[in-house]
């Protein structure tokens, strides 16, 4: 019986070293992260980074500093050039979730927003708009729909991500007042 419990045991520690050798962790390099300079840039959340919209040598120093998704709020009209090319170029997945002003802050894009965050399991990525207020703004929503975190700290949780904006938070408060 020793034998079996022996090749038991080594099977397992065998196992557990193939899972763990297998198991990706990612890191981003904060040090290039911080030299991006990327508009209203913040860590809010694990490796999920929130900003303004990156220029084309920004998005590249995120690559570079290991962010693999790229998650743009803004419609194509305010757009200035192809950044889901750029994104694919430099092996980014990109997404898009257009919230087109105060009108596009809704519980359905928060929901939207909430999901992927959550397929994502934590995955570098980078969340923004043109200067990070919708990104929060979305944020603040979901925190109490899918949360459940009352008003007042859902908005405190949307100021971390970068909601600044007046404009943009009366407009969470009149979405989570309208069940």
């Amino acid at each position: 019986m020793p034998v079996i419990k022996t090749s038991t045991n080594l099977l397992i520690a065998l196992m557990l070293l193939v899972i763990t050798a297998c198991s990706q962790s990612y890191e981003l390099d904060r040090d290039i992260v911080g030299q991006a300079q990327v508009l209203n840039l913040s860590e809010p959340e694990g490796q999920i980074l929130a900003s303004g919209q990156p220029t084309e040598e920004q998005l590249r120093l995120l690559a570079d500093a290991g962010v693999m998704h790229v998650i743009n709020l803004r419609p194509v009209a305010e757009q200035e050039w192809d950044e889901e090319a750029l994104a694919t170029e430099l092996n980014m997945q990109y997404y898009s979730i257009p919230v087109a002003g105060s009108a596009g802050v809704t519980r359905e894009n928060a929901q939207s927003l909430f999901d992927l965050l959550a397929r994502l399991e934590g995955q570098p990525a980078l969340v923004h708009c043109a200067s990070s207020n919708r990104v929060g703004a979305l944020v603040a929503i979901s925190a109490v729909q899918s949360d459940g975190i009352e008003l007042e700290s859902a908005i405190v949780e949307g100021q971390r991500w970068g909601l600044t904006s007046p404009r943009l938070e009366e407009a969470v408060r009149g979405v989570l007042a309208a069940n």
